[in-house]
């Protein structure tokens, strides 16, 4: 019921460009801020634990603006633009598994202060777009870790240990491809540290997928 109203009000409302508010695209990110977006060349980013990292644009700009607004200002719609600007990027990337979609989990704290994990609202959106299931409850975050934009690599690593646990209640094939999505990655700390665990408890085929990442590799 709920889809069918945003439907509907899709049809009476034209969209805005959350960036500019133009409204000549109909759309949340209109074509001339689409141009502003630096992507990624398409590739292994780095590997961690011998397992694959990619990340699909430079963390600046619209890239930053998009991930700051739903991630704290609660533009959830936001959510379809970050999942296809993901799924463009995906799309380039040679694999022909189809993976199980992992959103990095956020403590219950955080979730209960800010009503929604933003990567579980873009795994569905993924989910839609590549036609892979999602599975938002097989990760668990149980450390209610710092923010870690100002920690040095050792130190979001310490922050980070034993953050995770996996739902024993959710039965995945030990051989199914999974794939971790994240809005950000820089050092890998959280990558590294739920791959580990993953690798842990027998799972082999593991990728991992960010949005962004700083301008750090050029």
């Amino acid at each position: 019921m709920i889809k069918i109203f945003e439907k509907l009000l899709d049809l009476i409302y034209i969209k805005y460009c959350y960036f500019c508010k133009s409204t000549k695209d109909d759309s949340l990110l209109c074509s001339k801020c689409y141009k502003k977006i630096r992507f990624m060349p398409y590739g292994v980013l780095r590997k961690e634990e011998g397992c694959n990292i990619y990340a699909c644009t430079i963390y600046d700009g619209i890239v930053k603006d998009l991930i700051k607004a739903l991630k704290y200002k609660r533009k959830k719609n936001l959510s379809a633009v970050m999942s296809r600007l993901m799924y463009e990027y995906w799309q380039n990337v040679k694999t022909d598994d189809k993976f199980l979609i992992l959103p990095v989990p956020i403590h219950k704290t955080r979730l209960k202060e800010r009503k929604y994990n933003h990567m579980d609202l873009t795994a569905d959106s993924f989910s839609e777009l590549t036609k892979y299931i999602s599975d938002k409850k097989f990760l668990i975050r149980i450390k209610d870790t710092k923010k870690q934009y100002n920690l040095h690599k050792k130190e979001r690593e310490k922050n980070l240990k034993d953050a995770f646990i996996i739902n024993k209640d959710r039965k995945i094939d030990k051989n199914t491809p999974l794939l971790i999505i994240d809005d950000i990655t820089s050092t890998g700390a959280t990558f590294n540290e739920i791959i580990k665990l993953l690798k842990k408890e027998g799972y082999k085929n593991i990728t991992a997928l960010a949005l962004a990442t700083p301008d750090i590799w050029n």
